[in-house]
């Protein structure tokens, strides 16, 4: 039995596959539009259509969807995250340690005490806005509108006065006769240097000690005449040793946490 082989050349296959293709994308794109001959393009709804009010679940998605990408942003400018992360950052270069403990742990540490001292205010907001809003008691303007009350209380109690009239004055907006009314874009810069301020300032009461440490071994290693070792690696154990005799983690940690209450 033989067989015999038709050769045919690579640019009429390549024709043959083109008209193919054409021919099924029409016989299938074609009663679509046959179907439907009043469709003219994209259409978008932004209601919810008929009786209902605020916006539809798609644009809902896509507004949750982008307020993911702003979390980090508002968990640091609006909740008690900055200090906290500050303070830690400072202990560890006061103790010398380098990276330890590393920045995951500072950082997860941080995030767990922000829950613990922002757990009020976001009992709040579940009451006062996220569950009316999810029975339909409210839309969602309103809701954002009664998340921001909490929100604002926090942050005022933690904001220095002075750094509100510098944002009031940029903004050449008058002093409100009441702090409840001081907008958002004045409250959250506002409270972020006021935190700054803080944080600083006790991490430098957290560095007194361990600069005296510090100090204490480079002058008795001055005067043994060692100065080829290096002060730091004799003063770390001391400070490291200092740091557990007197549980300094407890001793920081309340103190930070107290500091909001």
């Amino acid at each position: 039995m033989h067989v015999r082989y038709i050769k045919v050349r690579k640019p009429e296959v390549y024709k043959l596959l083109l008209i193919v293709g054409i021919v099924l994308f029409v016989s299938v794109v074609q009663p679509a539009f046959a179907a439907d001959d009043a469709f003219s393009g994209v259409e978008i709804r932004i209601g919810g259509g008929g009786d209902q009010e605020g916006l539809s679940t798609p644009i809902r998605i896509l507004l949750l969807l982008t307020l993911l990408s702003f979390i980090p942003a508002i968990l640091i400018s609006v909740t008690s995250f900055t200090r906290l992360i500050i303070v830690a950052h400072f202990l560890r270069q006061a103790l010398g340690t380098q990276t330890m403990p590393p920045n995951q742990v500072l950082v997860g540490l941080s995030l767990f005490l922000t829950f613990f001292i922002m757990q009020p205010v976001i009992e709040r907001v579940n009451q006062d806005a996220l569950q009316p809003m999810l029975k339909g008691e409210m839309t969602e303007m309103q809701a954002l509108e009664s998340a921001c009350n909490p929100l604002r209380e926090f942050m005022l109690r933690y904001t220095r006065e002075k750094d509100i009239a510098l944002f009031l004055d940029i903004a050449k907006q008058p002093k409100p006769r009441d702090k409840q009314d001081l907008p958002m874009r004045v409250v959250i810069p506002s409270y972020m240097i006021s935190e700054l301020k803080s944080a600083f300032q006790i991490g430098f009461a957290i560095f007194l000690p361990f600069l005296v440490i510090d100090m204490v071994t480079s002058s008795v290693l001055l005067s043994m005449g060692m100065m080829q070792l290096p002060p730091i690696m004799i003063s770390t154990p001391f400070k490291i040793l200092l740091f557990v005799m007197v549980d300094g983690w407890n001793l920081v940690i309340g103190s930070l946490v107290k500091s909001f209450y």
